[in-house]
Formats: C-alpha cells, structure tokens, sequence
C-alpha cells in the first residue's frame, strides 16, 4: 500500500499548526522510570495537567476515547517489553499488559483510561523495585520459574525442575528459595492462584474448565486450594470482582 500521499499531507499539516512530536528521549526518560522503579519521578510526572498527555503526540482517532485507548496500548506494549527486558518474568509482565489493555477496553471515558494508564505505570513501577530490590535472579533460577507460568496445566515438582536444570533437588530447593523468597511447591501455588483470579475476573470460562486449564485433578481440588490460598471459593471470588 502507498501511504506517501497521506504522510506528506499530514506532515505538510504538522507543519502549518506548529505540531511538535514528543522527543524520543524525553518519552523514554519516564519509561525508564518505570524500569528503574522510581515511584517519586512518576508520581511528579502524574501531577501535570491531564491536558499535557495530548502534547506532542498523533492522532491516532478522531474520537478522543478511541485515541487515547489507542495511546495506552502502544504504551503498554512497549513497557512490558522493557520490563522483560530488565528482568521481569515474561509471563507476568504480558498477562499485566492484557490485563490493562482489557481494562481501557471497556472505559468509558478519556479520563476513565488516563486512570488506568496512571495505575498501570504504578504498578510496573512498583514490581520493578521489587525485583530490583531482590537482586538478581540466577539463570537457573530464572529459568525453572519461566517453565512454571509456561506448563501450569502440568502436575509440576521440584524433583522435575530439577531434572531439567541438572540440579540436586535439595541444592535447587535452597537456591530457589533464597533468590524468590518462597519455596518451589509454594511459588508454583501462588502461580496458580494469581493466573486463576486473573481468569476468573477478566474472563467466563467455568470454574471446572480453569481447574483443568491449572493442571487440577478436579474442580473439587482446585477450589480447595483457591480458598486455602484466598479465604473464599472461586466462585465468590469471581462474584466479588463483577460487582
């Protein structure tokens, strides 16, 4: 497709109105922010007026909903990359990403989504600082919990982590918990758990369907461990966030 006949008329337009395009520098210098985990940057650059947002960026509508939603996404997408990058775990930081995409999806209003948008950035941020904090994760280490949030329709144990990394089940059991904080078998319930209530919140597959999906024995077994973990059955759980 020829698109040089839009793009000269667009930039011809740029140019009559004095539009400038946000520096590529400066739009990066708060997504390293985010990266870096500096909440007290982002919550300077948050008490702006909102009308900046528009400043130096295209249009991507002409409805001012559907432009700003589109703003996020891009935002987003590039965000959850970097953090990837700087060693969040892939599948936490692409399951965040569908989470707030979802969530724009069905705002209401420009400020609804610029909420959101604040939101979003906060909590990358925050989980940033976390790891950070933590220090780094060895490769091994890294490696068995990427397998985890890849294969939790398995039946998954350390003896089998284990044999995938080439490790003594007890020297991986120590240094796993070391670097996460928690123990294998319970890092691979929290994984569970948490993936649950994102499904059970943003999604309507039944409860048996996402037992199974979580490598569950039965629905009966997946309940038990949701409410051990949670202090309420998926169900209610699923209630209590529609409301």
């Amino acid at each position: 497709m020829n698109t040089n006949r839009d793009l000269n008329y667009r930039l011809y337009i740029q140019k009559e109105t004095g539009f400038i395009r946000t520096d590529i520098n400066s739009e990066f210098a708060r997504y390293n922010n985010i990266v870096e985990g500096n909440l007290n940057a982002l919550h300077e650059h948050f008490q702006r007026p909102r009308s900046e947002f528009y400043n130096g960026k295209g249009q991507l509508s002409d409805d001012p909903l559907r432009n700003v939603i589109y703003h996020h996404v891009v935002c987003v997408g590039v965000v959850a990359r970097l953090c990837v990058d700087a060693g969040m775990d892939m599948n936490v930081a692409y399951t965040l990403s569908d989470i707030y995409i979802k969530k724009a999806d069905v705002a209401r209003t420009p400020d609804e989504v610029l909420d959101i948008m604040e939101e979003f950035q906060m909590d990358f941020a925050m989980r940033m600082r976390d790891i950070k904090k933590g220090g780094a994760v060895s490769l091994h280490v890294k490696r068995c919990a990427d397998y985890i949030y890849d294969h939790l329709h398995e039946s998954l144990t350390l003896e089998m982590l284990a044999r995938k990394e080439g490790l003594n089940p007890s020297y991986l059991s120590k240094l796993f918990a070391k670097e996460m904080g928690m123990g294998v078998k319970d890092y691979i319930i929290n994984a569970k758990i948490n993936t649950a209530k994102n499904i059970l919140r943003y999604s309507e597959f039944s409860i048996l369907d996402i037992s199974i999906s979580l490598g569950y024995s039965s629905q009966s077994a997946f309940t038990a461990a949701f409410r051990k973990a949670t202090g309420m059955t998926p169900k209610k759980y699923r209630d209590i966030m529609s409301e």
